[in-house]
């Protein structure tokens, strides 16, 4: 007889709050009464997630990282290349994550695949000391983020919406140097995505072809465009019909380094798994098949 998986779920009520440990109700009722081992830890953030991730890991149990992209990244990251098992419960705003592995966010759904589910080895990024999974970028978008954490008025996603417009409606084009497996490219532009996930923003298709399991990682390249069509851009990243523009280049590669060359002065954050770890240059590196997760 084969014996039930433990679990260990990993909540942040700062980050999603009720919705997230509401969210692991119904699941966790399926797990217990399919004979699962399920305990439950709240952290206090996403250091203190990574330390409970690693301390349940070294116990033998499958590490369930409940909530959004910054969650799972933050949990997915402090398990890669530990051989531990990680299993994502969807209950962010934008899951883009487990939405590019096809993990399904209903309860009756995602039961049985955390509890008879092979795991898959599948990449993750290394960027500036931190090892995330879906994506690390730097322009317009990671300003856009900045925005909205800074709002004092606006919550959820009108902050995200009304930042954005404020980031598109201010941005001067940034002066890049980005350098993929050591060639460089040089151009001015809005954004430079190192995407291993292809998506990121809450369901935009930023990187259309796109694997997690390749071993490389997806450079999408936004070029300086009028700001109309940059909204036409916009657009199109749900689709995923960007990438046909020639403002847009997609590039590949196992290391990028991305670096603002200009002007003297100016400053530019950077994102990853929609948190902002510094400001740029930073390198980001595959690591493949860093991570065992349970994913169809």
């Amino acid at each position: 007889m084969t014996v039930p998986r433990a679990f260990t779920a990993i909540v942040n009520p700062a980050a999603g709050g009720a919705a997230s440990a509401a969210s692991l109700v119904p699941l966790a009722r399926a797990l217990r009464d399919a004979g699962a081992d399920l305990a439950v830890e709240y952290s206090r953030g996403l250091d203190h997630a990574a330390d409970l991730a690693r301390t349940a890991a070294s116990a033998g149990r499958v590490v369930l990282g409940v909530g959004g992209d910054g969650m799972v990244g933050g949990v997915g990251g402090a398990l890669a290349g530990t051989g531990a098992t990680f299993g994502i419960v969807p209950a962010g705003r934008g899951n883009d994550f487990a939405r590019q592995l096809g993990v399904p966010a209903e309860p009756a759904e995602l039961a049985p695949l955390l509890l008879d589910g092979e795991p898959r080895a599948v990449d993750a990024i290394e960027a500036g000391g931190t090892t995330v999974l879906g994506s690390v970028y730097a322009g317009v978008d990671a300003v856009a983020n900045a925005n909205a954490n800074r709002s004092r008025l606006l919550r959820g996603s009108a902050a995200y919406y009304a930042g954005a417009l404020r980031a598109i409606l201010t941005w001067r084009p940034a002066d890049y140097r980005v350098v993929v497996d050591g060639a460089e490219h040089r151009f001015g532009g809005y954004s430079v995505v190192a995407a291993n996930s292809g998506y990121y923003g809450s369901n935009k298709h930023i990187a259309p072809d796109a694997r997690v399991d390749d071993g490389l990682l997806d450079v999408v390249l936004i070029r300086s465009a009028p700001k109309p069509l940059f909204f036409a851009v916009m657009r199109e990243l749900e689709a995923g019909t960007h990438v046909r523009r020639p403002q847009v280049e997609v590039l590949r590669g196992r290391e990028v380094r991305i670096e603002l060359a200009g002007p003297p002065g100016r400053t530019l954050p950077y994102g990853a798994d929609g948190e902002l770890p510094g400001v740029l240059p930073v390198t980001a590196r595959v690591l493949p098949g860093a991570l065992r997760v349970l994913a169809p």
